[in-house]
């Protein structure tokens, strides 16, 4: 009944709101400046990006682990006057969580265009688990219990997960290292990602060992950076700089029977994308075999195989392999991550695959190619290293957020006319 209610309230908001801007800052292992100033710069980029200035923009959104600076602030840094605004604790699979508020307040009429971003020294500073200056958090809620029993780190509280699917159902280390190899083939033809050398089967296997079955390169890089993007109605979008992507559907954080100790509720190897799926698809009107790129959350090699299996790209168990088989790769029958993503590119907790497959929607993805006359690059579509990651001719794509495996967003964009 749940899922119906969802369907028949969604549907009518598809394809009624785009992102039409999106901004970012390098992505570097030491930035040398606050959050404040990630945070400032990636929003003005966004805000420029989609050709608006900051009159037009009326509501802000961000999230963060304590990590980042406030909506008002940054606003302010900008002067920018909110009408709306609103900080949320919050990492992985936040941004297509937050993308649905943005929607949600802008048909309640509270404001007009909404930024969303995230601001983070996530090397420097605040590190996932606990370690670097930011030290370590406060013992509170859940990690009461798991951090006493030794689930610290994002690896040590995933790794039942990934450990399970290889026990249940055959998948080796060599299927899952593909993910990194595919991405890091694609982070090659990024010019600012932060990992742009090419990495083998082989190099995954022999980097050393983090928690059992993740080995060092099969793990996110940390990174600094501020990320944002930009929300508002098509009729709005339509006047914008670039081409919008359509907001076709969204499911915000949805979870397992339990989002803390997920394991509780089996079988531990199905994540929250075995529920969104059920949401994502109807209100967008499309299934997986119609998505031509994929922006899958990379904080493992893993992470990305289960996820691509309970959205449905594959069938449960055969995530080994889909993600060995070449279909992700540029070139392949549908491309995942082709920044780089998390494992390459640079980490955001997610922003960064939106605003790649915001620019893919465009057909003017920032690689490598020629810059022509009219100020847009000419894809040659050919992607050995250091070429084109432009997929061809793409109209729809997909995001799969991660917070957990027992959380989880997503959400389905296509090309505006």
């Amino acid at each position: 009944m749940n899922q119906e209610l969802n369907a028949s309230s969604s549907k009518h908001l598809r394809g009624k709101y785009a992102i039409v801007g999106v901004g970012e800052t390098e992505y570097t292992r030491g930035s040398g400046c606050t959050t404040r100033t990630l945070g400032t710069r990636a929003v003005r980029a966004a805000i420029e990006d989609a050709g608006l200035t900051t009159s037009d923009v009326d509501g802000m959104l961000s999230y963060s682990y304590n990590d980042s600076t406030p909506s008002p602030i940054i606003a302010g840094d900008l002067g920018i006057r909110l009408d709306f605004h609103m900080d949320v604790y919050g990492g992985g699979s936040s941004i297509e969580a937050l993308v649905g508020i943005a929607m949600g307040v802008i048909e309640a009429g509270m404001c007009n265009t909404v930024v969303i971003y995230r601001a983070m020294n996530g090397f420097s500073q605040v590190r996932i688990g606990g370690t670097g200056r930011g030290g370590r958090s406060a013992l509170s809620g859940s990690s009461l219990f798991t951090r006493g029993i030794g689930l610290s780190s994002a690896g040590q509280m995933f790794c039942q997960s990934f450990m399970r699917h290889m026990y249940d159902y055959g998948t080796t280390p060599e299927q899952v290292a593909h993910v990194k190899v595919i991405h890091s083939e694609h982070a090659a033809n990024n010019p600012k990602a932060y990992y742009k050398q090419r990495t083998t089967v082989e190099d995954v296997l022999s980097s050393r060992m983090i928690v059992k079955p993740l080995h060092l390169l099969d793990c996110c890089v940390e990174t600094d950076n501020g990320t944002a993007i930009v929300v508002t109605r098509v009729d709005r979008a339509n006047d914008c700089r670039h081409t919008p992507a359509v907001i076709q559907s969204v499911v915000g954080r949805c979870i397992k029977p339990r989002g803390d100790m997920h394991y509780q509720s089996g079988p531990i190897s199905t994540v929250a994308g075995h529920y969104a799926k059920d949401i994502l698809w109807p209100n967008a009107g499309v299934g997986p075999k119609d998505i031509q790129v994929t922006g899958s959350y990379d904080a493992f090699t893993f992470t990305t195989l289960l996820q691509l299996e309970d959205y449905g790209f594959c069938k449960k168990g055969e995530g080994g392999d889909y993600v060995s088989s070449g279909v992700m790769r540029l070139g392949g029958e549908r491309p995942n991550n082709t920044s780089g993503g998390h494992l390459c590119e640079g980490y955001t907790h997610g922003v960064n695959m939106v605003i790649e497959n915001v620019r893919q929607l465009r057909h003017d993805v920032d690689d490598s190619c020629a810059v022509g006359p009219d100020g847009k690059r000419q894809h040659t579509f050919e992607y050995g290293e250091g070429g084109c990651r432009q997929v061809k001719d793409v109209e729809l794509t997909a995001n799969l957020g991660w917070g957990t495996p027992g959380i989880g967003s997503a959400m389905v964009m296509a090309r505006g006319g």
